[in-house]
């Protein structure tokens, strides 16, 4: 799984934060990394210098094997809590599309060997 994070110019990307923040999303996301091809993370400050409640804003684009991409954003007081928060929302996105997925293979499989065994 590749991940990049983008900062925009609100926030230093100071090397330190891209590797904090990327060993944490990896290490959230460890279970599925096999299921991502690309992460892309946004992470901003949506009020600049002014102080503000919920203003700093994490977007994560994640790129699953064979699908189309999928976005989740989340707004908190700190940076790593708007990220731990779309990690969360994105978690929960993933294993319910794999859970779809699941659900359709196995009624797909049930319906096969229902007209197999009518033959």
């Amino acid at each position: 799984m590749q991940i990049q994070i983008n900062t925009d110019h609100n926030i230093k990307g100071h090397e330190t934060l891209v590797v904090n923040l990327s060993s944490s999303i990896e290490n959230e996301l460890s279970r599925l990394s096999d299921h991502i091809t690309r992460l892309e993370v946004h992470i901003s400050d949506e009020n600049g210098d002014k102080p503000g409640p919920n203003d700093k804003r994490c977007m994560m684009e994640a790129r699953l094997e064979g699908r189309e991409p999928i976005a989740v954003t989340d707004h908190a007081a700190t940076l790593e809590q708007a990220v731990d928060g779309a990690t969360h929302k994105l978690i929960s996105m993933i294993d319910s599309i794999l859970g779809r997925q699941r659900d359709h293979r196995s009624h797909q499989s049930k319906l096969e060997q229902k007209f197999l065994e009518e033959q």
